[in-house]
């Protein structure tokens, strides 16, 4: 099943589940959040990164420059743990992970989670790649991937039990777009999917695809 097929499937779910006004106020967010266009500021196609050094869910320093000495690097930013949209991806790439590393590919998750918060992510999960903190956004922000969460959302992800402040280790409620990249070994952008709306996911074939053609 595609990541897409899961998506609609869980918005079908949500549909049965979730009060018809939380849902009209959530569309309504998000297309306030569309309107700002703010991944026309995002890092793009063919442009190159600048290297950066986050600690993933075992508290470990990973480099992005040392990933490339061995083959292209995957970056997916995701917003959180508490995502249920950013879990079904991260599955998906997960289980694309072995076509990923047959093209000598690595993949690289980023969220502003603590570390501790990454590693249940990682865990529960269950992933096989480097699951990423950074910590007050500095690298998304340099991506020009961050923006604050719509205050009228606050209660309703309060009233979910989803504790942003908790997982992130401060009350700024800053998240990056759902955003995924692929860097090549000269430090440049080979793909990129950069979308304000968060139901919206790179599709992992997409993904191999472009690095099939870039072999």
């Amino acid at each position: 099943m595609t990541l897409k097929a899961q998506i609609d499937d869980y918005n079908l779910a949500k549909i049965a589940k979730v009060p018809s006004d939380i849902l009209a106020l959530m569309d309504a967010t998000t297309e306030d959040l569309i309107a700002q266009h703010i991944e026309f500021n995002a890092l793009k196609l063919n442009q190159s990164i600048n290297d950066f050094t986050l600690n993933n869910h075992l508290n470990e320093p990973v480099t992005l420059s040392t990933l490339l000495e061995q083959g292209p690097v995957i970056i997916n930013f995701y917003r959180g743990g508490w995502c249920p949209y950013c879990n079904l991806e991260l599955k998906a790439l997960n289980e694309m992970l072995p076509e990923f590393k047959a093209v000598n590919a690595q993949l690289i998750a980023i969220s502003p989670q603590l570390p501790d918060a990454s590693l249940s992510t990682f865990e529960k999960n269950e992933l096989a790649f480097n699951v990423l903190s950074d910590t007050s956004n500095k690298v998304a922000r340099q991506l020009g991937l961050v923006f604050t969460l719509d205050e009228r959302l606050k209660p309703i992800y309060a009233q979910f039990g989803l504790d942003i402040p908790a997982a992130n280790g401060d009350n700024s409620y800053q998240l990056p777009l759902p955003a995924t990249y692929i860097i090549n070994q000269k430090g440049h952008v080979i793909y990129a999917f950069v979308n304000s709306d968060y139901t919206l996911r790179a599709e992992p074939c997409a993904i191999l695809n472009a690095l099939q053609q870039d072999c």
